[in-house]
């Protein structure tokens, strides 16, 4: 079946704002993209927008789309407001989407019952709710590499080597420095778990969106408490001023630890030289040192087709991440394409193509990135995969990765 709907531009991802409605008809595969350039959290969320973006237009731009069917990309700002969110899944369900990626927990949450009774597939990349990664209980679903769990159990894990074992984590101090929303407060169940079973306390301090630049007084509570260890779970402007007033309090930088979504270079670099030894998970390479990531450049970034800012944020932590979700979307489809027979596929023929992913070395490879993020694989059972967490840290200037690597698969 062809796929009909609205969008705006040719092949080029294009902002519209909630609930937006398009006048001209094309045909393709509908990928809407959910992004926030603006409000408090676009510091976080341009790189990831363009990252996207860039990938899937870059597929249009050298291949002509995928299997022969160009992509349709188009964008929907949420501001990360979940109300929004929900107001660009409403607006863009009836354009027959074979995807949503809603880059929020609390939209992620919102649209988790929608999904199954409008046969869409969410893809929440290393974000949503943990327990989706059961496909038994959660088919529409995917959030490959790994989830939030999983980074919470690579943290304490990070503790424990370099505190000496799991024995020595014993009346030890471990904070938890959160966005007070979902997306911050989706470890804590299992750090309590954590603390119980090691015999450390947790401390929780939570962040209000409103107050995420004016944590001052936080960070005296922090001071008074002294703890060991922090786990930053934060976002958008939120992640550089809590590194800054860190380094300011003197705190150690390199029990300072961000999950992968607070390592991103404009988290770090703010605080300049005393970010230095600020740790971070990750779940992907950085950099521009991998063909496709030049194709980007050559097809979309050289030819003006991009909105980056500069060529020099191209490659950078969170660009890069948005770039392997956008491979997850189109390895899905390609997937998708096979077994069902047929290039114009739908939402459910992609959700079984979610379910049959396979990216190993020598995929990544072919695909222009080697080395770029751990083999993948899902089933109908694991929608996550729960995959290879590495630790980066930065050296004043960028991200460097760390020997410290931990496969939280059940499978290995």
């Amino acid at each position: 079946m062809r796929l009909k709907h609205l969008a705006l531009g040719l092949a080029v991802a294009t902002a519209l704002p909630a609930a937006a409605v398009t006048t001209q008809a094309e045909e393709g595969i509908y990928i809407p993209l959910f992004t926030y350039r603006t409000g408090p959290f676009a510091g976080s969320g341009i790189p990831i927008a363009n990252g996207m973006a860039d990938y899937l237009n870059m597929l249009n731009e050298r291949d002509g789309g995928i299997g022969g069917v160009k992509l349709i990309v188009e964008e929907c700002e949420t501001g990360y407001d979940t109300k929004k969110g929900v107001e660009c899944y409403d607006a863009v369900k009836s354009k027959n989407p074979i995807v949503v990626n809603p880059y929020s927990t609390g939209i992620t949450l919102q649209l988790i019952p929608k999904a199954a009774v409008d046969k869409i597939p969410i893809l929440s990349m290393a974000y949503g709710l943990s327990a989706s990664a059961d496909g038994n209980l959660f088919p529409w679903i995917f959030n490959p590499p790994a989830t939030y769990w999983d980074g919470a159990s690579a943290f304490i894990r990070h503790v424990a080597d370099a505190e000496g074992g799991f024995d020595k984590l014993k009346g030890k101090k471990i904070a938890l420095l959160y966005l007070d929303a979902p997306y911050g407060k989706e470890p804590i169940p299992l750090l309590h778990a954590l603390a119980k079973d090691y015999g450390f306390s947790l401390k929780l301090y939570p962040v209000e969106a409103s107050q995420m630049q004016n944590q001052s007084s936080l960070w005296l509570d922090i001071r008074r408490d002294r703890p060991d260890w922090i786990y930053v779970q934060g976002w958008g402007a939120m992640n550089p001023t809590a590194i800054k007033l860190a380094a300011d309090n003197n705190f150690p930088m390199d029990r300072l630890v961000g999950n992968w979504w607070s390592s991103s270079d404009d988290d770090a670099r703010p605080a300049g030289t005393q970010a230095k030894g600020y740790t971070g998970l990750d779940v992907n390479a950085v950099g521009t040192n991998f063909p496709a990531i030049q194709d980007i450049l050559k097809y979309v970034v050289d030819k003006g087709k991009s909105q980056v800012a500069s060529r020099d944020k191209v490659g950078e932590n969170f660009y890069d991440r948005a770039v392997l979700n956008a491979v997850l979307v189109a390895e899905a489809i390609r997937n998708a394409q096979h077994l069902a027979g047929k290039k114009d596929v739908n939402g459910a023929d992609v959700r079984r193509g979610f379910e049959t992913l396979n990216i190993t070395d020598a995929r990544w490879k072919e695909l222009g990135l080697p080395g770029f993020a751990t083999p993948i694989h899902l089933s109908c059972s694991d929608h996550n995969g729960h995959n290879i967490i590495s630790v980066v840290q930065w050296d004043g200037t960028k991200w460097l990765k760390r020997p410290s690597r931990w496969s939280l698969s059940r499978r290995r």
